[in-house]
């Protein structure tokens, strides 16, 4: 098995590392850690190896913050000439305090959360497709219920920027995402089975790291200062994407989260899909939005 456990960031679930390339790696995988910054990938790597010594690990760089090094991955991986058998979609920043970009000029919650991950998806689906049950398991957030894809304004150019809401749109694009590729899945026939999952609220350095941008101390996301809230350790809020990942019950289209108090920790379960990631007509806009502006499209066909 040829997986693909990242990129770095860890998304909601972990950060620089984490529970899924170890569970991973633990199971006998052969497993690329996609990281943005290659020494905190080595350094995850050291650590999963002292555990599972006889584990497959490789560190490549990708910054899905930059559509460049999407594509120089990407066409990286495809050349090895191995199949992928699962690619996961795990990485994020959260609520940066002011609008920032990405290099390619996208707003940096949408570019990196959703564009970046739409991108590589999308080139990799030759090297997917070649594998005989391919799975894309996409990471979302409880976010994306209060969510809402501002078509008129993607970037959050025009209106007042709301890190939150930037935030929860990136996330309920991510679910759309999990939604749509599934859908043209059924749609040509293919093997692929795409799914999704949120963590809950796992407790991670993602709540600072995107707060803090631009700025000199750390702070926290007003969106995740609630401390009286129930919460989890990483590797309980990793559960969730790993089911969606290797289960034999995960469904096409299917999400997954938390089933404990308010949906934020405990045993894994299906999780409600908000009725903004329903509609096929919209997530299929969505997904043409997309391709204009990564300049990534479906192939015609996939040898």
């Amino acid at each position: 098995m040829h997986g693909l456990p990242g990129p770095e960031g860890g998304g909601d679930a972990s950060r620089g590392g984490g529970a899924p390339p170890s569970g991973f790696a633990a199971a006998g995988a052969r497993v690329v850690m996609a990281v943005r910054t290659v020494a905190k990938g080595e350094q995850a790597r050291a650590e999963i190896l002292a555990q599972h010594p006889h584990a497959t690990i490789e560190v490549r760089r990708i910054d899905l913050a930059d559509l460049g090094s999407v594509a120089g991955f990407a066409d990286a991986l495809i050349a090895d000439g191995t199949p992928v058998d699962l690619l996961l979609n795990n990485a994020g920043v959260m609520a940066p305090p002011t609008r920032m970009t990405t290099a390619d000029g996208f707003e940096l919650q949408l570019g990196s959360n959703f564009l970046g991950p739409f991108a590589l998806t999308v080139r990799l689906l030759p090297v997917l497709l070649a594998a005989d049950a391919p799975r894309v398991a996409t990471m979302s957030s409880g976010t994306a219920n209060y969510g809402r894809i501002h078509f008129d304004d993607l970037q959050w150019e025009r209106g007042r920027y709301s890190p939150n809401l930037a935030y929860a749109q990136s996330k309920l694009a991510d679910l759309m995402l999990t939604r749509h590729l599934a859908a043209v899945a059924a749609e040509r026939g293919w093997r692929l089975l795409s799914t999704g999952a949120h963590p809950g609220y796992t407790r991670t350095n993602l709540q600072t790291a995107g707060a803090s941008l631009g700025r000199d101390k750390p702070k926290r996301s007003l969106l995740t200062s609630l401390d009286f809230l129930p919460s989890q350790e990483p590797e309980q809020g990793a559960e969730p994407l790993l089911y969606a990942a290797t289960s034999p019950d995960a469904v096409a289209g299917g999400y997954y989260g938390p089933g404990g108090r308010f949906g934020l920790v405990g045993p894994t379960t299906t999780a409600r899909v908000t009725r903004r990631a329903l509609d096929p007509t919209i997530n299929a806009r969505l997904w043409s939005e997309a391709e204009i502006l990564t300049g990534v499209a479906l192939p015609t066909a996939v040898a």
